[in-house]
């Protein structure tokens, strides 16, 4: 196993075997004695030590030796202190969602070594997705187009007004809609792939848990198992939505994660939740026509202003949504199975002993979310998590209680929530640990969400800001192709009058997904001559 590796001391020897090294350990007879003890355990001789520690017999430490071609690694997974020096990666990322890709592929830019590593685990309706994480795949975009298909449905209605004469009755097809919209999803998740290729970032699909310090094991769909090591880790594992507890949640109900692939028109529909997540669902689900319900445990929006809550909710009930009030599901149960088929809720009073039963033929769970943090063995390598929430807690500088390993995005604790952060922080906090940027001139086509479905003038809009170096980087021009360019100009015109600076762009938050978050996101220099070709959002 080369230099790295040597004979330790033994208490007996295979017959016929040559002499074994012999050195007293440190400390005298009591280690000597343990060392004894240990070796006497083992199966076969020589028992192999690595620095002073015993890693295993020959035939165990050959083994591993064949299989992995890796000192280091064997001495990881037993857990020795790695050699410096010797990493398979200057990072890994453990995550592949809005965070853990902008951190992948800003570490690139510095020719640093880098791999990303994610794995969805599929929900128990059984969906699973590709590269990109919540947003992309199971959130902000598909939730969007979802929304636009039902905004098109007001607009034929308002159309009348407005002349046109519609002669032949128009109906939603879920299935055209679902799969115009996985099929959008499926080019951003190949664009993620190509990107990563495109800056030497290697992505395994495969799900990453810590078993030393500086090693993480990777096991993909197929169950084979390697491991990887690195000097530097990132976790960004984003959250997966809870749920009740309660008898038929898992397996007759469904989450946000099923919603946007589902197979069939969910029908009649009970939405259980109260969150953004829940409000938006049951609104196009709604504005496409269905029947839907909104169970509540005490108010709407819990944490926003209740102003606004409550109009959103009087509006949602005006047009077609109705609302249980202060009840929770206890019971679910199968009444018919179909796609959908129909289920039996039962429901009790937050406030009293009265029971409510109601059929439905889909039941959405949207009552919050976990973060992916108690099964990648953080506790393997002392990496501290809050016990009740799951959420790492880190520094001003996105840096865990151990030095070497950082967290983005949604698993923090006290952070905020929302893609834009976790791109930015991914960002940031490369930039920190390998380099400053010095440039004039930010550019990048992007694309309106709006044109991707009828994939109508990709990469024709265009977005550029020019910065004085010498002045703090403050911005001192702005251009914009695109629709609503006007109104978009006017908005940034004040900042730019107000001294808008480069980092203070960089650090605002963007709404997602709009054509002017794409001011906030930009990090490819016209100097740099780097693509800027937009495959997705």
């Amino acid at each position: 196993m080369g230099s790295t590796l040597r004979k330790s001391q033994a208490v007996r020897q295979a017959p016929g075997s040559a002499p074994l090294e012999r050195r007293r350990p440190a400390g005298g007879a009591p280690k000597l004695r343990e060392g004894q003890r240990e070796a006497a355990a083992e199966t076969s001789q020589p028992v192999v030590s690595v620095r002073e520690k015993q890693i295993g017999d020959h035939e165990r430490t050959l083994k591993a030796h064949k299989e992995e071609d890796n000192p280091q690694k064997t001495m990881e997974a037993n857990g020795l202190t790695p050699v410096p020096d010797s990493y398979d990666y200057d990072l890994i990322v453990i995550g592949g969602g809005s965070g853990g890709l902008a951190a992948a592929k800003e570490a690139a830019k510095y020719e640093k070594k880098v791999m990303v590593l994610d794995f969805v685990t599929p929900t128990p309706q059984g969906s699973s997705w590709g590269l990109g994480g919540t947003c992309v795949n199971v959130g902000c975009i598909p939730k969007k187009l979802m929304h636009q298909a039902a905004l098109l449905g007001q607009a034929l209605q308002d159309s009348r007004k407005f002349g046109w004469q519609l002669t032949e009755e128009v109906k939603h097809s879920w299935m055209t809609m679902t799969e115009s919209v996985q099929n959008y999803i499926g080019s951003l998740n190949w664009g993620y792939r190509v990107a990563l290729r495109d800056t030497k970032v290697t992505y395994e699909n495969a799900y990453g848990e810590f078993v030393g310090p500086h090693t993480i094991k990777a096991t993909n769909k197929k169950g084979i198992e390697k491991l990887y090591t690195a000097e530097r880790f990132i976790i960004a594992t984003g959250e997966r939505p809870r749920y009740l507890g309660i008898p038929g949640d898992k397996e007759y109900c469904i989450s946000s994660d099923d919603l946007f692939s589902l197979p069939y028109c969910p029908g009649k529909t009970l939405v259980v939740g109260a969150s953004y997540v829940a409000l938006e669902c049951a609104g196009f689900l709604a504005g496409l026509g269905l029947d839907v319900t909104v169970m509540v445990r005490s108010i709407l929006l819990r944490g926003f202003d209740q102003d606004m809550a409550n109009k959103i909710g009087e509006y949602m009930k005006e047009h077609g949504v109705n609302f249980i009030r202060e009840f929770v599901p206890i019971k679910v149960e199968q009444v018919e199975e179909g796609t959908p088929g129909i289920l039996k809720v039962t429901a009790k009073s937050t406030t009293g002993d009265q029971m409510i039963e109601g059929e439905y033929n889909t039941v959405l769970l949207a009552i919050g979310r976990d973060p992916c943090t108690r099964k990648i063995g953080l506790d393997k390598v002392g990496v501290n998590i809050n016990e009740k929430t799951g959420k790492i807690p880190v520094n001003d500088e996105e840096q865990t209680n151990v030095p070497h390993i950082y967290a983005v995005g949604d698993i923090l604790q006290g952070k905020l929530e929302l893609t834009p952060v976790a791109i930015q922080a991914g960002r940031l906090l490369v930039r920190r640990l390998y380099a400053g940027e010095t440039t004039k001139v930010y550019h990048s086509h992007f694309w309106p969400l709006e044109w991707t479905v009828p994939s109508r003038d990709n990469n024709k809009c265009y977005a550029k800001i020019i910065c004085n170096i010498q002045d703090n980087e403050r911005v001192i021009g702005f251009h914009v192709l695109g629709p609503n360019a006007g109104e978009v100009t006017q908005g940034f015109a004040a900042a730019i009058k107000c001294g808008l600076t480069k980092e203070q762009l960089d650090s605002t938050i963007g709404i997602h997904p709009v054509c002017a978050e794409v001011f906030t996101n930009l990090s490819v220099t016209k100097r740099s001559g780097e693509d800027i070709t937009v495959s997705g959002c």
